[in-house]
């Protein structure tokens, strides 16, 4: 028997075997890496907004969705491939555009980029992505923009997303303002930080340069409007997602204004404390849609059942955000990497054990809500 070196999160871990292969899931990744960053990161990663009430609703949401499996069906064969606005894609999972990428490793952009092309996946990032994109490597890439209220400014982005070979814009629309996070407040968290990285784990904190403050009336793009996506259209052919969208009014707004799909979003958690959850979001909006427009689904992912909970729901793909960032804070690439094979192999088995071939199959007759 070959000799146990230890244990990873409480996941035995043989002496030969590679390191990475240690965590079983994206609990364990995360537990790894509160223990490998800084207070400071991990809080800012890990955290909400105020009381934190909606960080915890988006997971809430996932124990009161039960599926009802269909049985004796032949799932010798099952595709977790997507279709999703003239993209092909392995599986629905995608990396969402996620800030403080600096704060678990140096150039950790061009990391995750390199395991999104790696592993196939589609990755939203403002960032990391020219070097892959100069060497002429097909990454599936879209653009993160929080927008403007200039129409030159907005357009003279999009052509230039497009000409460095983006096939999509996702325009992040609930961050008029930073929110109120107690715990960067706590913290003294100093926002330079998100372009220097934070200092190593247990060693002494330098004074802040730019302190976090109850974040009352910090603009970001208050005045942003539904024009955005109209002068983007006209200046660009790349599909425009909208996310953040709650509320089904605003769903039907996005689909009249001409966004080409939209994510059902509350920000992680991030933006407004006492926001819905997404996945109990998830259902009117994507009635109100009608689908005219694919829907993405954001906020709360940690298993590949509940990615098929909410492609049952109605969602046509997810984004996670979080979950490369842990795998990154252990153990860069190969973490990243890691976690997106683990929420794919989650995913096959839960559509296999759910009786269904391929995600077409997956639709709300097969789930109940309970509470």
């Amino acid at each position: 028997m070959r000799a146990l070196m230890g244990f990873v999160a409480g996941s035995p871990l043989l002496a030969d075997e590679d390191p990475v292969m240690g965590p079983i899931n994206i609990h364990e990744f995360e537990e790894l890496a509160r223990k490998n960053l800084h207070k400071l990161a991990y809080d800012f990663i890990a955290g909400g907004v105020e009381d934190e009430q909606t960080l915890r609703a988006n997971r809430e949401a996932f124990g009161r969705v039960y599926l009802l499996p269909r049985v004796m069906v032949d799932t010798t064969n099952v595709d977790i491939s997507a279709n999703l606005l003239g993209q092909k894609l392995p599986s629905p999972i995608m990396i969402a555009p996620t800030g403080g990428k600096n704060l678990v490793l140096k150039n950790a952009d061009e990391t995750v980029a390199a395991a999104a092309l790696k592993t196939g996946t589609l990755l939203c990032s403002a960032t990391g992505v020219q070097k892959i994109l100069q060497e002429g490597q097909p990454l599936k890439w879209w653009s993160n923009s929080t927008g403007s209220p200039n129409k030159q400014s907005a357009q003279s982005y999009v052509k230039r997303i497009e000409d460095q070979g983006g096939v999509g814009i996702v325009l992040t629309v609930d961050n008029a303002y930073q929110s109120n996070r107690d715990r960067n407040n706590r913290n003294r968290f100093d926002y330079g930080y998100m372009q220097t990285g934070v200092p190593a784990p247990g060693t002494p904190v330098p004074p802040s340069r730019n302190p976090a403050r109850p974040a009352m009336w910090q603009p970001h793009t208050p005045n942003l409007g539904w024009e955005w996506i109209e002068w983007a259209r006209a200046a660009s052919k790349m599909p425009i997602v909208v996310k953040g969208i709650l509320n089904p009014l605003d769903a039907e707004l996005a689909v009249q204004r001409g966004a080409s799909a939209i994510s059902v979003s509350n920000h992680g958690g991030r933006q407004l404390d006492g926001a819905i959850g997404s996945l109990d979001a998830l259902p009117d909006v994507v009635d109100a849609v009608g689908g005219k427009i694919p829907v993405i689904f954001d906020g709360g992912i940690r298993r590949g059942v509940d990615v098929v909970k909410a492609i049952a729901i109605g969602a046509q793909a997810v984004f996670i955000g979080r979950a490369p960032l842990w795998g990154l804070a252990t153990f860069g690439q190969p973490g990243v990497e890691r976690v997106l094979t683990l929420l794919n192999m989650e995913l096959k088995l839960a559509m296999a054990l759910s009786g269904v071939r391929n995600l077409g199959e997956l639709n709300r007759k097969m789930i109940r809500r309970i509470g």
